[in-house]
Formats: C-alpha cells, structure tokens, sequence
C-alpha cells in the first residue's frame, strides 16, 4: 500500500471517528437533556390528569347513591356536583403546565372539588342505613383510593418539574435552554394544600348525632 493510500485511509478513519465522538459529545454535555426531561413531565403531568378523571367519573354515582338516602342534604349534593362541572369544563392539555394562569386555574377547580368532597363524605355519619349501604361503601373506598393517587401522582410531577425547571437554569444545559430549546418554558408546579393533599376523612367510630327519617 503506498504513501497516497495510507493517507487516504487515515483521513476516512480520522472522518468516522469524528462522527461517531459529535454525537457522543453532544450527549455528554445535556443536549439531550432539556427533551428528555420535558417528555418526562409531560408524562408525570398526563397521569395527574388521568387520577382527577377517575376521580370525576366517581362522583356522580356517589352524588346519586348519597340522595338516595339523604336528599334534604341538598346543599352540598348541589356544590358537589356544580364543583365537578367546573373542575371538568376547565380544558388542559401538555401546554397547560408552562401557562401560569391557566395551571392555576386548573388547581383553584380541582382543590374547590376536594373541599366539597370532605363535605359530602362527612355527612353519612348522620346516616346509618348510608353507612351500611354496600354501594356507597364501595364509592367511599374508590375515591379514598383516588385522591391517595392524586396526592402521589401530584408529588411526582413536582417532582419531575422541579428538576426539569432546574435543568433550565443551571449549567451546562443552560447553553442548550437559551439557544437550541429557547423556547422552552419552565414548568409550574401544584402548591400544597391540605384539601388537595388529603383524603376525605371518614371516622366510623363516631355516633350519628342525629337519624332523620328515611327519604322514600
């Protein structure tokens, strides 16, 4: 092999093992991680929305199983179900968690749906023949299960959020957030709130402190 081959050869390695080390670097130095993170609390944020839409799809049948054998508690029948349909009629999609107003207004219906909840689910302590009913046993058990996995699913998309909002702002991958992915936005994140964070509490153990009669 002469002279002319050898250096043509060794300029063809020299090109391959350039392509090979760019990507190799790029990832290296967080290009990669700016999407990655984004895709991830895109996820984390689907499955907050998936846990407040079972959520929501309980209600009704619990709404209809408390009137049965409650109907004066119309009050809170009404502010359960109205709570709902607010909580429903706010459209969300993957942009919501970079809009500051409208992830707030999200949380504000959701919270108010928790809030109205505990009030319904605190009322069948008057109730016996309620207490003891296998359906509303049932619906009880289901949404206490819910908002258990709304406070998790809640938890881990801050979770993901916050470290993907710190990829953002530190080093290196700052580089990548002001040029290549500019146009990415930081993503907010749910304030805790004891409405929000709890499940309805329901304490057997109490006598009812009144038995009104039996709604026909």
């Amino acid at each position: 092999m002469n002279r002319v081959a050898i250096s043509r050869l060794g300029r063809n390695a020299a090109r391959v093992a350039l392509v090979v080390a760019i990507p190799a670097t790029l990832a290296g130095c967080g290009i990669n991680t700016i999407p990655t993170q984004d895709e991830a609390t895109k996820t984390a944020w689907a499955e907050v929305q998936n846990q407040y839409q079972r959520r929501a799809d309980l209600i009704p049948n619990l709404v209809a199983t408390v009137k049965g054998y409650a109907a004066q508690e119309k009050d809170v029948l009404t502010a359960v179900t109205e709570a709902r349909a607010s909580a429903t009629q706010v459209k969300v999609d993957a942009s919501t968690i970079t809009d500051p107003a409208q992830f707030q207004k999200f949380a504000a219906a959701q919270d108010q749906l928790s809030g109205v909840l505990g009030r319904l689910m605190v009322i069948q302590e008057q109730y016996p023949d309620l207490k003891s009913n296998q359906n509303f046993m049932a619906l009880q058990s289901q949404l206490e299960g819910t908002e258990n996995r709304i406070a998790i699913a809640r938890r881990d998309y801050n979770e993901t959020a916050q470290k993907y909002n710190t990829t953002l702002r530190t080093f290196p991958s700052v580089f990548w957030a002001k040029t290549l992915y500019s146009d990415q936005k930081p993503a907010q994140l749910f304030q805790a709130t004891a409405a929000a964070q709890s499940a309805p509490t329901v304490d057997f153990s109490s006598p009812p402190t009144a038995t009104p009669p039996k709604v026909q």
